[in-house]
């Protein structure tokens, strides 16, 4: 079954647009005028041939391919699904093939001038159309017991097969980290992926004897290298999917007497553990929730522990305008999660008896992940079909490796390691 909504005016679309259609076909006109791209509209039905943005480089250059960059050859469809769901719908589009880059222009190349729009638009000029192009967070994604399960089930439980498809040997599903002092491309994925898991242990002080406690098992990377300087690990996933594979490849490796593997939320965990490490797993957690994520971690953190978490990142400002409304990133990937900032996690991290010590960013190296991850997968997409996954699967990953890549390299993201560190201050205070 598809999973793109199809508007009750979709299938005159072309011949007899409905107002919602019109409507939205006005805002991205006016919208559009800041954007330097181009974007051809074919005629057809009710449709005119037309050309939107302000226009991009007349030729390719390092920053940024020629034009014109998109091609909405379906407009009535690409309106209609705009207009129905506007945040949703350019997303739906594409897995719908309304619309496609141009003859030679990558797809995150396409898409990162409307980010690079999204990093530096005015919030007030989105206020206007606020009511127009926004829908509501679902209840049933809020990330209580039950529904963080279910959230977590809807994306890493898809298959092992297609994550180790496309993802390194490592099977690392975060961002590596790139060594800036040679030259990237002399670095294989696996090799930047393990000095991102290196660097982290290393952060929070993990060596023989230590307690560790991992937030997100992942397929077991992190806990497997732990587990090897000869710490005692105890990680936590809601994947049965990822456990199961993770502990194999914890016996493969020869360490799993090291490692306790767990099913079991955050919240419901006790102890005390002298280093923390949570990568790229509070995008996850929901801003209901990321004040007790970092409760439970000061809780279960020793009193000399440290910790490491390793977040995406947007500004505060764009965290406080979307943070209530429904993305197509939320419908399609990634169900109850939301991305924070560092006003947000600062001000949570205050309330605990912890203090941020260190903030390293590494942006660029997402964008040199998810380029890398995007292209295996394209490479790969035979192999991927044979698991059952159809032509909409994989436009809707295309669009989700291309569009997160554009939000790293036009800044909108970022990442970040911070390292926590006990405020005895605050402990006794």
């Amino acid at each position: 079954m598809s999973a793109i909504a199809h508007p009750p005016c979709l299938e005159r679309a072309e011949t007899r647009p409905c107002l919602r259609a019109r409507v939205a076909h006005r805002v991205a006109r006016h919208l559009m005028r800041d954007i330097p791209t181009t974007v051809h509209v074919t005629a057809g039905g009710a449709w005119d041939e037309e050309t939107l943005g302000r226009g991009g480089p007349a030729e390719a250059t390092a920053e940024a391919p020629r034009e014109p960059q998109i091609e909405i050859f379906r407009p009535g469809a690409f309106f209609a699904r705009l207009g129905h769901q506007p945040k949703i719908g350019f997303g739906e589009a594409y897995m719908a093939g309304d619309w496609r880059p141009a003859p030679g222009v990558d797809l995150s190349d396409a898409l990162a001038p409307f980010a690079s729009h999204l990093a530096t638009a005015r919030p007030g000029m989105l206020q206007r159309v606020r009511t127009f192009v926004e829908a509501r967070v679902p209840r049933r994604q809020r990330n209580t017991l039950p529904g963080s399960r279910r959230n977590i089930e809807a994306h890493y439980d898809l298959s092992n097969d297609l994550f180790q498809a496309f993802l390194d040997p490592s099977l690392t599903y975060s961002s590596a980290l790139f060594d800036d002092s040679r030259p990237w491309s002399d670095q294989s994925l696996e090799e930047a992926q393990m000095r991102k898991v290196d660097t982290a242990l290393d952060r929070a002080g993990v060596g023989p004897g230590t307690r560790l406690l991992e937030i997100g098992t992942g397929w077991g990377t992190l806990a497997i290298r732990a587990a090897q300087r000869g710490a005692h690990v105890t990680t936590l996933t809601l994947s049965k999917e990822q456990a199961a594979l993770a502990m194999e490849r914890a016996r493969a490796a020869g360490v799993d007497d090291r490692i306790h593997l767990r099913l079991q939320d955050y919240r419901e965990v006790d102890g005390a553990y002298d280093a923390i490490v949570s990568i790229e797993m509070i995008e996850a957690v929901g801003d209901q929730y990321w004040q007790t994520y970092f409760d439970a971690i000061d809780r279960l953190l020793a009193p000399r522990g440290t910790a490491v978490v390793q977040a995406i990142l947007m500004s505060h400002e764009r965290y406080l305008a979307t943070r209530r409304s429904y993305s197509w990133i939320q419908k399609h990937i990634f169900p109850g999660g939301i991305i924070p900032s560092v006003t947000a996690i600062e001000r949570c991290v205050s309330r605990t008896s912890m203090d941020v010590t260190e903030w390293q960013h590494f942006g660029s190296s997402y964008a040199e992940t998810l380029l890398r991850w995007r292209r295996t997968f394209e490479a790969e997409w035979e192999r991927i079909r044979g698991f059952g996954f159809d032509e909409e699967f994989k436009r809707m990953w295309e669009f989700y490796l291309a569009y997160s890549r554009s939000g790293f390299v036009t800044g909108y993201l970022d990442v970040a390691q911070l390292l926590l560190a006990k405020n005895r201050t605050k402990e006794t205070g």
